[in-house]
């Protein structure tokens, strides 16, 4: 039934939105893409895998450590990945990018030491309740997930406008030297945002194992490519179009899948994306520039 495959889309899309809100907010204060984004929310996953499944703990417990662990990661790639290579005289523009991609494989060659290649169940009280409405079957577990992601983006858009440090974050991804001539910690406020994307990244990693009850150390490329796409789709550095694109990449791929060929789920959802950024180059919600490349 189409309603419930729309229910089915918009949770898939809501987690999605919050992967794409991590790679957003990186690229809008550095202007760089984290590569490494996809793979701390895999191991923001196998996380959840660990103290659920392993330790027997309750999937509070599991989020609570996804956040601490994967927020220490984003810590320590801003220190030792992006941190030395910034402002620095010779560096290329890639260098960050080359440095991040370096640490998305290690991430994910250590998640294969450690756990192995295959795929791990993640269990959750949730998994298997559900309600009937009608027709119509809806599963506890959607709308946690939906409940969670709501929050989490509507707190996220209240600290950005409302606080200080999120007004000093606006401030340092409209310039960073401006706000840094105003008074702006410039360095406390770049490590803050790769710790708060990353820190995202690894609900969002809980949020799927919950949804799909399984993890693998791979799943981090394939989240990865979908986030960028969405910041794309969305307009790059736009809270709100990350929000929006992964509604919509979540809604197509569900489609997809439920009325045409599963197999062609993520190049159909890719195609739609490239068809809207030929209608709106700048993206959904991203700025125009007054000149464009021939």
């Amino acid at each position: 039934m189409l309603l419930e495959q729309l229910i089915n889309g918009i949770t898939l899309g809501s987690i999605y939105a919050i992967v794409a809100l991590g790679f957003t907010l990186v690229f809008g204060v550095l202007g760089i893409i984290n590569m490494a984004h996809g793979e701390i929310f895999m191991i923001g996953a196998f996380i959840g895998v660990v103290v659920t499944g392993t330790l027997g703990l309750p999937i509070w417990m599991a989020f609570l450590a996804a956040i601490i662990v994967t927020a220490v990661l984003g810590y320590l790639l801003e220190q030792f990945a992006l941190r030395p290579l910034r402002g620095k005289k010779g560096v290329s523009h890639l260098a960050p990018l080359i440095s991040t991609i370096g640490v998305s494989i290690f991430l994910e060659n250590l998640s294969h030491h450690l756990f192995g290649a295959g795929n791990h169940p993640f269990k959750n009280a949730f998994a298997e309740v559900h309600f009937t409405i009608g027709s119509i079957t809806i599963y506890v577990v959607q709308i946690v997930i939906f409940v969670i992601s709501v929050v989490l983006m509507m707190a996220l858009s209240y600290w950005l406008s409302k606080t200080r440090a999120g007004k000093a974050l606006r401030a340092t991804a409209e310039n960073l030297d401006t706000a840094s001539i105003l008074g702006v910690n410039t360095k406390q406020i770049i490590t803050l945002t790769v710790v708060m994307a990353s820190a995202m990244g690894g609900i969002a990693g809980i949020l799927v194992g919950m949804a799909f009850n399984s993890v693998n150390p791979q799943m981090g490329l394939s989240i990865g490519l979908k986030g960028l796409a969405i910041i794309i789709l969305g307009g790059m550095g736009s809270v709100k179009g990350a929000m929006a694109g992964g509604l919509i990449l979540g809604l197509a791929e569900t489609l997809m899948v439920a009325y045409g060929d599963s197999g062609y789920r993520d190049a159909i959802a890719f195609l739609a994306i490239i068809v809207i950024l030929l209608v709106q180059p700048q993206g959904l919600f991203g700025q125009k520039t007054s000149e464009g490349r021939p």
